[in-house]
């Protein structure tokens, strides 16, 4: 997104003078383009291993190549893939600026300009992407693999596994009294009417009370989704709403209640903001549960039941209720989590726990942003320690795939290079490339 933004204001400038400075293949490297990877690395605070004037155009030398492979094996990324992130982007810019006015005003283009440079940047970097997964789809590692390269390592440079925890979690969720409800249910009628009658537009009333924070700084506008992107309940409403001007009946869903306002349908995505009010909880409610998983914690450590049958009947977290109470790290697929990884309370809770030891109960968010109550069980913990073929061969597996589809792209790009047409402006060749095939055997 940076790349697109710095393009943006640097096309904003007239005194900017632009030349060739590689041509690979048909495809030409700007100075233009140069500049902007060297700002962008400076607002990313990266360093070069080199001279930025040599590392950048060969790292944009590189992306051509995988982009003039990808238009011969017909490769190119999806409009609905394209979209989706430029969508994205474009609500992460309004809501860094406060406005689509501001981002206008900040970057001196047109909202649809603005959009069409992020939607040909995000198009070349999808695209990129799905031509690099296809030429290393098929690496694959082997058992025998993993341990000749384990054996290989000297002691000191095997790899370090940081200390990792697996646990158990019992959630119960407060009843909301139906006053509160009627409550939530009142405000939103309020500002539908406030709405209808032109008092106040929607996308302030959502910059003023919604508590989707994320979108709330946006005036409640999600930016374009798919059904699949929203909640069942908000996208049924959502995609079925036909007048910009009309604002929806209230909408229940597992996050709150809303009112949802259209802004634009495009094919089968839709744009609409919303205002989202949640039921607050009693604190006497609060204490009741607390009370109650108390009584669970106690019964479990008195061996009438275990957290595992209490997880399945009692747990009200869809996600691991099944699974036993197991929570599950989806970055990684597993069941394990570094301490930094885990939810603020649990890693608290867990920090000074011992194995198979059940917290007292706490109260938490959980994944809708909802209060809820919750005990916890520690079912492992490994220390931090030098990796061994028993304890981490996935772990080494993971490490020897990325060492083999390293090792397969730079074979690719050296091949590559050998039919490839480089040339490269005379004062830009003083460099020690990371492929020095750029310029071997190459005429002017």
């Amino acid at each position: 997104m940076l790349v697109a933004l710095i393009a943006m204001q640097l096309k904003a400038q007239d005194n900017v003078i632009d030349e060739v400075v590689w041509v690979v293949g048909d495809e030409a490297i700007l100075k233009s383009e140069v500049e902007q990877e060297r700002i962008r690395a400076q607002y990313e605070g990266r360093r070069f291993d080199g001279d930025p004037y040599c590392v950048i155009p060969e790292e944009l030398a590189l992306q051509k190549l995988f982009l003039n492979q990808a238009a011969i094996d017909s490769i190119e990324a999806s409009e609905t893939d394209v979209m989706s992130q430029v969508d994205y982007e474009i609500n992460r810019l309004v809501a860094q600026t406060g406005s689509v006015e501001k981002m206008e005003e900040y970057y001196k283009m047109s909202s649809m300009e603005i959009r069409e440079e992020i939607r040909e940047s995000s198009r070349r970097r999808l695209t990129m992407q799905m031509m690099q997964r296809e030429l290393l789809k098929d690496v694959k590692v082997t058992p025998a693999e993993v341990r000749r390269y384990y054996k290989s390592l000297s002691s000191d440079s095997i790899p370090y596994i940081p200390t990792q925890v697996e646990v158990q979690l019992i959630t119960i969720e407060p009843k909301i009294p139906e006053e509160e409800i009627d409550h939530v249910k009142a405000r939103l009628r309020e500002f539908t009417d406030r709405i209808n009658s032109g008092e106040t537009s929607f996308s302030t009333l959502a910059r003023l009370y919604s508590e989707d924070k994320g979108s709330a700084s946006q005036g409640g506008e999600l930016g374009f989704m798919g059904k699949g992107q929203l909640v069942p309940e908000y996208a049924n409403v959502a995609f079925n709403l036909n007048d910009p001007q009309k604002v929806s009946k209230i909408v229940e869903s597992e996050f709150g209640f809303h009112i949802i306002q259209l802004i634009e349908k495009r094919g089968d995505r839709v744009n609409s903001r919303h205002i989202l009010l949640k039921p607050k909880v009693a604190e006497e409610e609060l204490m009741n549960a607390l009370s109650r998983l108390d009584s669970i914690a106690d019964d479990i450590r008195n061996n009438k039941f275990t957290f595992e049958d209490a997880a399945i009947r009692i747990s009200s977290d869809k996600d691991t209720r099944m699974n036993k109470g197991l929570l599950p790290n989806s970055e990684t697929g597993t069941s394990k989590f570094q301490m930094q990884e885990l939810p603020q309370e649990i890693a608290r809770a867990v920090n000074s726990m011992n194995v198979n030891e059940i917290s007292k109960p706490f109260i938490m968010l959980n994944s809708k942003g909802k209060e809820v109550c919750a005990i916890v069980k520690l079912k492992s913990r490994v220390k931090g320690h030098a990796a061994t073929l028993t304890e981490d061969f996935q772990a080494l597996t993971n490490v020897v795939l990325q060492i083999k589809q390293a090792e397969k792209i730079d074979k690719w790009i050296r091949e590559k290079q050998k039919t490839t047409y480089v040339r490269i402006n005379e004062k830009w060749r003083n460099c020690d490339f990371k492929y020095p095939g750029w310029i071997a055997d190459k005429a002017e």
